[in-house]
């Protein structure tokens, strides 16, 4: 019977390391230019287990600057490891206040490490009947398990929480007791603690020794026993084995002054919660936990005194008490939630213009001004299906009006054109926050917009791109001001949640109007930003003018053949049903070829493709498409692996999934762009994201054919820009001997092994133009020695001579690289060549991990954000040009590098030299631009 009393044990920094290295593709940057990355995993992981495993008694222990006796014993004990990032360093004294906050004791003793901290209170409580929990990802508490004593592995995406005991940990290492795992560890060494173990030793050959001597010590005895090389190695290392065992056995007798009834869980400090969480801008986690702040005050940089807190850590890994600056960056900061002022608390007049005469006075009002703002309410978040509601209006600060739209479409549309006028008089400057939605929306209506536009959205992205972009971050951050929240009118997300239709005048009239004041507000504050920023050229010839572009496609869609994508499915059907009856075949037995796991069991355990697979950090065998791409050479089974597991995807991810999306009045796909997601300026989409549409494979390039022009007497046309980014790289490098190469339609790839290799064009071979193709390419991504040798299958040195050959022959593009690298550390961004910024915070790290990738951001950013503007401007302007011919030709999609039009018969040949002229010359550069089209009567055809 499970004990009442039930103890968790957090390894502070493991899981602090663990949250912070989650987000290294995507950290959570606040409005202060803080990182709140870790703090953020941390707290997730503190709510998850409180919620979920409601723990008796709690402790988070830490570790702290102060040698231990490892390292008095054994210099170079974690001497490799490289130095805590900044970032990481400066959560560290937060993650105490959290920890306060929760009135979770904080421990670390001097002289002592967090394990040793936590073996000790494990050992004492399994004496005193608890079942005490060790929350961590270390493999070194294997050592401490028991009866009552497990690790508890944190959940991680897509993989809920892992509790291992003696079962567990003994399978895992293939031990009889808990114990021998000291003597693996021991053995086969840590690099990551600088523990030597046996040079020569690893895992595998460490766990058949312990089975087959059951401790080092036995083994040391009877070295006459091994054979060869393993011989000499372990009667070499005796000493530096023992000693290895001794760093890697955790201390369990660590002198704590602490009683294990001091742990027990007590219900937070709610008011420190609040206003810690409305510091670090944590607002859903606020909502969650039902929290309101009072009045807030700022996170300390040092630490409180948490409920036990043994030992100082202001200190750890030897930091300094972090700056001010260091933690709290550039304005805007956001202000605690108790300081905002919301519309209770401020003067306004929000007018209903609910009478045609009302409607008139506003309309002649808006026609005076030369700024305002605006807002829709609808039904929904699909603009091409929503209902509009109403309207909003501001011109003036604290001053808007909201005109409701009846539900009656005809009516409604009757009123919207009222205000055409508006919307299409040149010299006005019409705001929003998130333009192409209300412009879709209004469209429908029958809408025309001329003039300038401005959308607070985008303009934010341009100039804060790593911080969200939504009007309630927006408008507490620049306005200190907290708007009505929509779920206060309709609810929250479920089928009892209520339709804006379903609002009262006089609610919904408060709310719509202040949208568009505060919108109008942010433009006040954004419009100037964008001058200082340098990106005002960017925002006004380039993301403003797309938006409608955009909106007009999303409006137009792209035609699906449902009858094409059914007729593939049953074909993919049979391929899929063929090539698992091929695969349970050659494994000589049935089993579930979508399970990881049983596909690690065949392959390795039955048919032992290989001697030395790899495992994941879970001790499963490791499956995954990069570890079996490698090892199609090693048995045909994997081939069909592979195969099975792209054609399942394919039919579930998309054969199948398409048609649902087909919108049931258009009959076509409406997909959705995306100006605010990529931070190199890339556009995305979604509903569906046609950017992962399968073309690698000829049964993914197959879905393409069930895209469609819109009838008869039209084509799909296609028209790719080739090898624009290594353009790119030779317009900003200005390396000649690449510029040559495309000056003279030289096959790039060719030209470039051409070079590398000493050799005259004429012979180089398919390998030589593969290697360099991959070299090309991976440039921009900072590619290694490593991952070349890694994705070619050849040595590290034959992949280093290709690099380095490389950059003989391009010396230009070193320098690129070089330069570029500078450029950001002295001014913490990079620019593309219409002057978009990619900011780098990391850039000059003193950790080499952090920094590196900084500095591959700094090389690539230019390249991809360059090619994303050349893209946009050709967009915009070949949309003008086949406004002002009045063509019947439309454009469709942009995916990537391509743009798909549908064109009419006639007109086929004027929109191919439309298109490439726009194409080529939407930013004029040194480099010849060149572009592939293409027409069929498919998507797959036209490619």
């Amino acid at each position: 019977m499970a004990s009442e009393k039930k103890l968790f044990l957090l390894d502070a920094m493991a899981l602090i390391y663990r949250a912070y290295f989650a987000f290294s593709n995507n950290h959570r940057i606040n409005s202060k230019g803080q990182n709140t990355s870790a703090v953020f995993g941390f707290t997730n992981t503190l709510l998850d287990v409180l919620k979920k495993e409601k723990p008796s008694h709690i402790a988070v222990v830490f570790d702290t600057a102060a040698p231990t006796s490892r390292h008095e014993e054994f210099s170079d004990y974690k001497a490799g490891r490289e130095e805590i990032p900044e970032d990481l360093a400066s959560a560290i004294p937060i993650v105490v206040q959290l920890c306060e906050a929760f009135r979770i004791p904080v421990l670390a003793v001097d002289g002592y490490e967090a394990d040793d901290v936590i073996g000790t209170l494990a050992v004492r409580a399994e004496q005193e009947g608890f079942e005490t929990y060790m929350m961590t990802p270390d493999k070194d508490y294997g050592q401490l398990v028991d009866e009552h004593t497990f690790i508890y592995k944190p959940a991680r995406s897509g993989v809920g929480a892992e509790v291992m005991g003696v079962k567990e940990i003994c399978a895992k290492w293939e031990i009889e007791r808990v114990d021998q795992l000291k003597d693996i560890l021991g053995l086969m060494g840590d690099k990551v603690d600088n523990i030597p173990g046996i040079p020569g030793v690893g895992e595998k050959t460490a766990i058949a020794l312990i089975k087959q001597f059951g401790s080092m010590e036995n083994l040391l005895e009877n070295t006459d026993q091994l054979k060869g090389k393993l011989k000499e190695k372990v009667e070499a290392n005796k000493e530096k084995a023992i000693q290895s065992k001794w760093l890697a056995t955790i201390i369990t007798d660590v002198p704590l002054d602490v009683k294990l009834d001091e742990l027990i869980a007590q219900d937070s400090d709610k008011e420190a919660l609040s206003n810690l969480f409305s510091e670090l801008e944590f607002r859903r986690l606020a909502d969650q936990l039902n929290l309101t702040a009072t009045e807030a005050e700022p996170v300390k940089k040092s630490s409180p005194k948490p409920a036990k807190l043994i030992s100082s850590q202001a200190t750890l890994f030897g930091t300094e008490e972090v700056e001010e600056e260091e933690v709290f960056q550039e304005e805007p900061e956001a202000p605690p939630v108790s300081s905002l002022k919301n519309i209770s608390e401020v003067e306004h007049r929000y007018e209903l213009v609910d009478t045609r005469e009302k409607r008139k006075k506003l309309i002649d009002y808006l026609l005076s001004q030369k700024v305002f703002s605006f807002d829709t309410e609808t039904t929904g978040l699909d603009s091409h299906t929503a209902e509009l509601v109403g309207m909003s209006f501001a011109a003036k600060r604290a001053e808007a009006f909201y005109v409701p739209v009846p539900e009656n479409q005809e009516e409604a549309k009757k009123l919207v054109e009222e205000f055409k006028d508006v919307f299409k008089k040149d010299g006005i400057v019409k705001v929003a926050q998130n333009l192409k939605y209300d412009l879709s929306v209004l469209k429908r209506y029958g809408i025309e917009f001329k003039g300038a536009f401005f959308d607070t959205m985008i303009s934010h992205f341009l100039i804060r791109p790593e911080m969200r972009h939504s009007m309630n971050v927006l408008a507490e951050t620049y306005l200190h001001y907290s708007p009505v929240s929509i779920e206060n009118l309709i609810g929250k997300k479920g089928k009892d949640q209520l339709s804006m239709r379903d609002v009262p005048y006089e609610v919904i009239s408060e709310y719509a109007a202040e949208d568009a004041d505060i919108t109008l507000q942010l433009y006040e504050v954004f419009e100037p930003k964008l001058k200082n920023s340098g990106a005002e050229k960017l925002f006004y010839e380039v993301e403003m003018p797309l938006v409608p572009v955009l909106s007009a496609m999303e409006a137009e869609g792209i035609t699906l053949d449902k009858k094409a994508l059914n007729v593939l499915s049953e074909e993919l059907a049979g391929d899929i049903a063929g090539v698992e009856k091929e695969i349970q075949t050659m494994a000589g037995e049935d089993f579930n070829i979508s399970s990881p796991k049983q596909v690690g069991e065949i392959l390795f355990n039955k048919l032992k493709i290989i001697d030395k697979p790899a495992k994941t950090k879970t001790g499963q065998f490791s499956t995954g498409e990069d570890v079996l791409s490698k090892l199609e050479n090693k048995h045909p089974i994997v081939r069909k692996i592979l195969d099975y597991r792209e054609l399942v995807k394919l039919k579930n991810t998309y054969v199948d999934v398409l048609p649902n999306l087909v919108n049931p009045q258009t009959g076509k796909i409406h997909t959705s762009y995306n100006q605010i997601v990529a931070v190199t300026g890339r556009l995305s989409s979604d509903n569906p994201n046609l950017q992962n549409i399968p073309i690698r494979t000829e049964r993914g390039r197959e879905i393409r054919k069930a895209f469609v022009p819109r009838g008869k007497d039209f084509l799909l046309l296609s028209a790719d820009y080739s090898q624009i980014e290594l353009r790119i790289i030779a317009e900003l490098s200005g390396d000649e001997g690449m510029l040559d190469a495309f000056r003279s339609g030289e096959d790039i790839h060719a030209a470039t092994a051409a070079k590398v290799y000493g050799v005259p064009i004429k012979e180089v071979d398919a390998d030589m133009r593969r290697n360099a193709k991959m070299v090309n390419f991976g440039i921009i991504y900072g590619i290694s020695a490593f991952g070349l040798a890694d994705r070619l299958n050849i040595s590290r040195t034959e992949a280093k001579g290709i690099i380095d050959n490389y950059f003989q022959q391009y010396p230009g593009v070193r320098d690129y690289m070089d330069r570029s690298i500078e450029k950001a550390k002295k001014k913490g961004f990079v620019e593309t060549i219409m002057g978009r910024r990619r900011y780098l915070r990391d850039i000059n790290s003193a950790n080499a991990t952090v920094r590196g990738f900084a500095e591959r951001n700094a090389i690539n950013a230019p390249i991809q954000g360059s090619a994303a503007d050349m893209i946009k401007i050709a967009m915009i302007r070949i949309a003008d040009d086949l406004e002002k011919k009045k063509l019947r030709s439309k454009m469709l999609l942009q995916v990537h590098d391509e743009l798909i039009f549908d064109a009419h018969l006639e007109e086929l040949d004027e929109v191919k030299a439309l298109v490439e002229d726009r194409m080529k010359n939407a930013i004029v550069l040194k480099v010849p631009i060149e572009v592939g089209i293409g027409s069929g009567k498919n998507w797959l055809e036209a490619h």
